[in-house]
């Protein structure tokens, strides 16, 4: 993985500090082209990789890479699943079954109906892989060598005990997808002890990572133990604090911890995006 991923909370108008600032994001990419330009100046200082959900309009932006191989041939994509807010909003509109129609590929509706509760707890991992490949459609043809299940369901699993589903994951995606599994989570430590003992070495874990523990379970120690003693590739989001901490100071704070591998971060203007690179660089550079 590189060293810096692009995020794309600014472009859906979710904002830790501010709704104004929300309010205004959501303005600004209201169109296509504007999250393209926002992507294309990040790729302008060296972030190649774009990690982000499965909003109904990231497809648009896939269309867009499609069309053009030669530019973006080595740009990379990282899709997090589910976008639980797409199927709130299609359960709102159109009912569970509705929704089960819509976002379940084939004929395994029927099949879920005649079956019920029988049905979904005996075979809810070829489910969950049927979901996978309908939220992976989107992607066809994009250069997508990590995929990641969002923390919502991560940390539903997590708290459930069903770990089966979380290695279950992980291995098809490598199978299907020929991809790496990553997982977004709130408790690092504990889902890092859970994938271990799934077999998982050296996992993707993308997690909140700050000098103020913000969301981070456990506390920042138990975080900064984790990360000194064992194995994993980390991801760090979230760097700021929800806004807590001066940007260079969070990002001095997260170059100088051991066995983060990358830093994620997003950003809705070019002077932001080029401030944070430097900061990031520069305290790099001094380690």
């Amino acid at each position: 993985m590189e060293r810096i991923l692009f995020g794309d909370n600014q472009f859906f108008a979710v904002n830790h500090i501010s709704d104004e600032k929300s309010r205004a994001q959501s303005i600004k990419f209201k169109d296509d082209s504007a999250i393209i330009k926002t992507l294309d100046e990040a790729r302008a200082v060296g972030i190649n990789t774009f990690m982000c959900t499965t909003h109904d309009r990231i497809a648009n932006i896939c269309d867009i890479i499609r069309a053009d191989p030669e530019k973006y041939k080595d740009f990379k994509v990282y899709p997090c699943m589910p976008y639980a807010h797409k199927y709130a909003n299609a359960v709102t509109e159109l009912g569970i079954s509705g929704t089960i129609k819509q976002y379940v590929p084939g004929n395994l509706f029927g099949t879920l109906f005649k079956g019920g509760v029988a049905f979904l707890s005996k075979d809810f991992i070829s489910i969950m892989e049927l979901l996978i490949d309908a939220e992976m459609k989107m992607f066809k043809g994009v250069n997508t060598p990590v995929i990641f299940l969002q923390n919502v369901i991560t940390d539903l699993f997590l708290g459930l005990g069903a770990n089966e589903i979380l290695t279950g994951f992980h291995s098809y995606v490598k199978k299907k997808y020929n991809a790496e599994a990553g997982f977004i989570t709130m408790n690092m430590p504990k889902l890092l002890g859970v994938l271990e003992k799934g077999g998982i070495e050296n996992p993707i874990i993308c997690s909140s990572i700050n000098k103020v523990g913000f969301r981070m379970s456990g506390g920042k120690e138990i975080y900064e133990e984790t990360l000194k003693t064992r194995k994993l590739r980390a991801i760090a989001m979230q760097v700021l604090g929800g806004g807590a901490i001066p940007p260079k100071e969070a990002i001095e704070y997260v170059c100088n911890l051991p066995n983060i591998e990358s830093i994620l971060f997003g950003a809705s203007s070019k002077a932001n995006i080029e401030s944070t690179v430097s900061s990031i660089n520069l305290f790099d550079s001094k380690k």
